[in-house]
């Protein structure tokens, strides 16, 4: 990331700050849903359940990867950024939903809103280290817009399960969201 940091090292923290603010709210967020779906005990549900807790896994390792690089650079990861803040405004509806829902379709509906943010900042993150032509970065920020795209497709189709099931009135399993 050295030569992302050689344009406006505070900026960058100022944006990390921003992936990483949503990255601690993406954690809870499925942690706060794998409950719920435990606490339903549904069988489809739960066929879901090691997908669902295989992506809070990653979102968390972004969470950690993001605090050494803001460390790394000097920043303080106690501190919040602007556009820390900003994004913790954005995304209080979201949570509102998650942690005062218990509608399947409301969870995964919050959930693929959260998804669709998270990649599209990862996305700027890849298209700055792409002009700057940090290599390190890119291959880095690449990786987890990736990992962030896999859990996009996943929670589009467990919404496009639900979806058929409660429009069309059949059981559709969700394996096929595996």
């Amino acid at each position: 990331m050295r030569k992302l940091a050689q344009y406006d090292i505070n900026k960058l923290i100022d944006y990390l700050d921003e992936r990483l603010t949503f990255e601690r709210a993406s954690v809870e967020l499925y942690d706060v849903i794998i409950h719920k779906m435990k606490r339903v005990a549904d069988p489809q549900l739960s066929m879901i359940l090691p997908e669902m807790q295989r992506y809070r896994d990653e979102e968390r390792e972004h969470k950690e990867w993001l605090e050494d690089q803001i460390k790394e650079l000097g920043g303080d990861i106690t501190q919040k950024t602007e556009r820390a803040r900003l994004i913790e405004r954005e995304s209080k509806g979201i949570e509102e939903v998650v942690k005062g829902d218990a509608q399947t379709s409301h969870l995964f509906h919050a959930l693929l809103t959260a998804e669709l943010v998270d990649t599209s900042g990862w996305q700027l993150l890849l298209e700055l280290a792409d002009e700057a032509e940090d290599e390190e970065a890119r291959s880095a920020f690449r990786y987890r817009l990736h990992q962030e795209e896999n859990h996009l497709i996943f929670i589009r189709r467990v919404l496009t399960i639900i979806a058929r099931t409660q429009v069309l009135g059949k059981q559709h399993s969700m394996a096929a969201a595996l």
